[in-house]
C-alpha cells in the first residue's frame, strides 16, 4: 500500500509541478531558486540529526531555525526594498555591503564542498563501494568535473537544469511525507509512537542548533535576482519560498520524530535512507535520486555564484575561472581533512557572518531612511543574533569519523 500510496503521489506532484502554466508563471519561477536553495541546504540530513540530538524536542528545535531564518530573511527583504527605494548608499553601508558579498562568496566555497559531500555519499550509499574513502573519491570527481566544465563551456546549460530538478525533489518529498503519514498513522495505531529523551540540552543544546542554520539558509538568493525581477517579486518570492519549505520542513520532522526511534540507526550524513527501509521499499531509492539532484544542482548554481561575485568585487583582477580553481581547491581540503558534519558548522558560521552584515545594513537603513526604531532595534538584535551563531555555533558528532573505513 505504501509503495502505490507513495509512487502515486510523487508522480501526480511532478506532473503538477511540470505544467507549462505553473512552470511559466513569473512568481514561480522567482520562487524556485531560494526554494531550491532552502530546501537543497539540508532537507535529507537535518531530521535525522535533530531526531537524534532533540528527541522529542527536535519539532520545537526545527521550529526555532525556522524563525531565525525568517528573522534573518526578514532584514535581507527590508534591504531590497530600502535599496531599490533609496539607491544612493553612504559610504559605511557600501562598506559593509562590500565585506557581505565577499562573505557571501566565501560562504558558497564551502556551501559547494557540503552539497558535494552528501552527493557523494548519497552516490555510493546503496553501492558495494559505500565506504567514507569512496564517498570523498566521488565528491572529488564531481568537483573537478565541475571545475571542468566551468573552466571550459561555463555553467550556462547546466543552469537550465535547477527548475526540473527542483520539481523532481518537491514531488519525492511529497511522496515522502505521505509515506511517513502512512507510516506514522500505522505506529499510532499500534501504540507504538516513541517520545526520545533529548541527547543534547542546555547551552550544547543551543550550540548545536547554531551550527545548523545552514540547512535552511538559501533565501538570501533572492536579493541577488534584480536583473531578472522587480524588488517587490523578489520580495514575495522569498516570503514563498520561506513559508513553503518551513511547512515542508515542520511537517517532515514532526511525522519523524514520533514514528521512529532515531537512535536505533547510527548518526551519519545519509542515516535517512536507513530509516525509510521500513516505511517502504522504494523510498530509499527515490531519496538518493532527489539527493543526487538536489546537492548537484546546488552546487553548480553556488559555484556559478560565487565566481561571479569574486569577479565583480575583484573588479576582474581574479577571473571567474580562478575563481572556480580557488573554490575547487577549498572545497578538496574541506573534504579529505574534515567530516560532513564539520562542513555543516563551517557553513553555517559562514552565512551567519553574512547575515549579521545585512542585519546591521537592514538596521543603519531602519534608523536613518525608515525612521523606524523599532524596526532598526529588531535588525540590531538579528545581527547579534548571527554573531552568537557565528561564534559559538558547534558541529553535530556523527558516528563516523573523517577517512575512516
Amino acid at each position: 500500500m505504501q509503495a502505490i500510496a507513495i509512487s502515486a503521489t510523487t508522480l501526480a506532484a511532478l506532473v503538477a509541478l511540470m505544467l507549462p502554466g505553473l512552470r511559466k508563471a513569473p512568481a514561480w519561477r522567482a520562487t524556485v531558486t531560494p526554494l531550491a536553495s532552502i530546501i537543497g541546504s539540508g532537507f535529507l540530513v537535518l531530521g535525522p540529526i535533530l531526531a537524534h540530538s532533540y528527541g522529542k524536542y527536535a519539532p520545537l528545535v526545527m521550529l526555532l531555525l525556522c524563525v531565525a531564518a525568517y528573522a534573518f530573511g526578514s532584514a535581507i527583504r527590508f534591504n531590497i526594498r530600502n535599496i531599490d527605494a533609496h539607491p544612493v548608499r553612504s559610504a559605511p553601508e557600501r562598506r559593509t555591503e562590500h565585506f557581505s558579498s565577499w562573505a557571501l562568496a566565501f560562504a558558497y566555497c564551502i556551501s559547494v564542498a557540503y552539497y558535494l559531500n552528501l552527493f557523494g555519499a548519497f552516490a555510493v550509499k546503496m553501492t558495494p563501494f559505500n565506504s567514507p574513502v569512496m564517498a570523498k573519491a566521488v565528491t572529488s570527481a564531481a568537483l573537478i568535473l565541475i571545475l571542468a566544465v566551468g573552466w571550459l563551456r561555463g555553467f550556462s546549460a547546466m543552469e537550465r537544469m535547477e527548475q526540473v530538478t527542483v520539481s523532481l525533489k518537491l514531488a519525492i518529498i511529497a511522496g515522502l511525507l505521505i509515506g511517513l503519514c502512512i507510516y506514522f498513522a500505522q505506529q499510532a495505531g499500534l501504540g507504538q509512537l516513541v517520545e526520545t529523551v533529548p541527547a543534547e540540552t542546555g547551552w550544547t543544546g543551543i550550540t548545536l542548533a547554531f551550527g545548523l542554520i545552514i540547512t535552511v539558509q538559501g533565501f538570501e538568493t533572492s536579493r541577488y535576482l534584480g536583473d531578472e525581477y522587480k524588488a517587490p517579486l523578489r520580495i514575495r518570492s522569498m516570503r514563498y519560498a520561506q513559508w513553503l519549505s518551513t511547512a515542508i520542513y515542520m511537517a517532515y520532522v514532526l511525522l519523524l520524530t514520533y514514528a521512529f526511534d532515531a537512535r536505533s540507526v547510527p548518526l551519519t550524513e545519509t542515516a535517512i535512507v536507513d530509516m525509510m527501509k521500513v516505511v517502504s521499499v522504494i523510498l530509499p531509492a527515490l531519496l538518493v535520486i532527489a539527493a543526487l539532484s538536489a546537492q548537484f544542482s546546488a552546487a553548480i548554481a553556488d559555484t556559478s555564484g560565487a565566481g561571479g561575485l569574486v569577479e565583480e568585487l575583484s573588479k576582474g583582477r581574479v577571473p571567474t575561472r580562478v575563481a572556480y580553481v580557488i573554490l575547487v581547491l577549498i572545497g578538496l581540503g574541506l573534504t579529505w581533512f574534515s567530516h560532513i558534519f564539520e562542513i555543516i558548522s563551517f557553513a553555517s558560521k559562514a552565512f551567519a557572518y553574512y547575515y549579521a552584515l545585512q542585519c546591521g545594513i537592514a538596521a543603519f537603513g531602519a534608523f536613518r531612511e525608515a525612521k523606524d526604531p523599532v524596526r532598526g532595534t529588531l535588525y540590531a538584535a538579528f545581527a547579534l543574533l548571527a554573531a552568537a551563531i557565528l561564534i559559538f555555533g558547534q558541529p553535530v558528532e556523527g558516528s563516523s569519523t573523517p577517512g575512516s573505513p
